[in-house]
């Protein structure tokens, strides 16, 4: 496996390092920092506590004691669009920001230190999807994973996955892996031979108010009954519940717009 295991709590799986290219961080950034925090507290049983506040106030959501996810709060003038942007671990932020640049991406913030945390960027690639990148020191990432209310997947959700896996195949050294199916363009990203990501071409069925995106599945213990909590605080289910091979999958909002995946795997 491409990260070292240290102990996990909630019967989970605790995370200590990562791999470069590995998703190791989620983060929001919202207009109600307070209302958000009590969204999620109350749909995944997070608590908070302060983090470093480079972007403007920010909080780490806890399970057990280790963290999670960050929610930021966005200044009252910045009217950007809602969405959980994962973070992806690298060695050497600068180079693998230069390398974005080089590739046919940008860059819009940094690289820059997060205090004593880490040291990040925020860019997007060539087809418009935002994504962070993260060199951690103090703070190393999401701190366990595989119990609910931790992040689970990310997928880049785009037109087509050709053109755009060879970018972050250029910037983070993925080895593609490609599903072979009729009318089904799917990419995984591999680490160490690992899957760490996935990218889904979905052609003229994307969201044209969303355009190429990154989504985040979250783990729940019960997709529907958290598909009906995530309703009753505000939300919206925007896809709902289906089994696949990989379990059982909906796609729901938070009350700013955010949008996220709930998912069970197979039992």
């Amino acid at each position: 496996m491409p990260e070292a295991r240290g102990p996990a709590g909630l019967n989970g799986e605790a995370h200590t390092r990562y791999a470069p290219g590995t998703p190791c961080w989620v983060s929001l950034m919202v207009h109600g920092l307070t209302a958000t925090q009590e969204f999620y507290g109350e749909l995944f049983g997070w608590t908070f506590r302060p983090g470093p506040h480079q972007l403007g106030p920010y909080a780490r959501a806890l399970l057990d004691g280790r963290e999670v996810a960050g929610i930021g709060q966005l200044p009252p003038d910045r009217h950007l669009l809602v969405a959980w942007t994962p973070y992806l671990a690298s060695d050497d932020v600068d180079t693998t920001a230069e390398t974005v640049r080089l590739s046919g991406g940008t860059i819009g913030v940094g690289p820059l230190d997060a205090a004593d945390a880490g040291r990040l960027a925020i860019g997007s690639d060539p087809v418009g999807a935002v994504f962070g990148i993260w060199q951690a020191t103090a703070h190393l990432g999401t701190g366990i994973t595989g119990v609910h209310g931790t992040p689970a997947w990310n997928e880049l959700l785009t037109f087509e996955s050709a053109s755009v896996v060879k970018f972050y195949e250029t910037v983070f050294g993925y080895r593609r892996e490609a599903v072979v199916a009729d009318d089904f363009d799917y990419v995984t990203l591999n680490v160490a031979e690992r899957p760490v990501a996935g990218v889904h071409g979905l052609g003229n069925a994307l969201p044209r108010d969303r355009g190429p995106h990154w989504m985040t599945y979250f783990q729940v213990d019960d997709v529907d009954e958290a598909v009906a909590r995530v309703v009753g605080l505000g939300g919206r289910l925007l896809a709902p519940a289906r089994d696949g091979a990989h379990g059982r999958v909906a796609t729901v909002a938070d009350p700013e717009g955010a949008r996220f995946a709930l998912m069970r795997g197979p039992r």
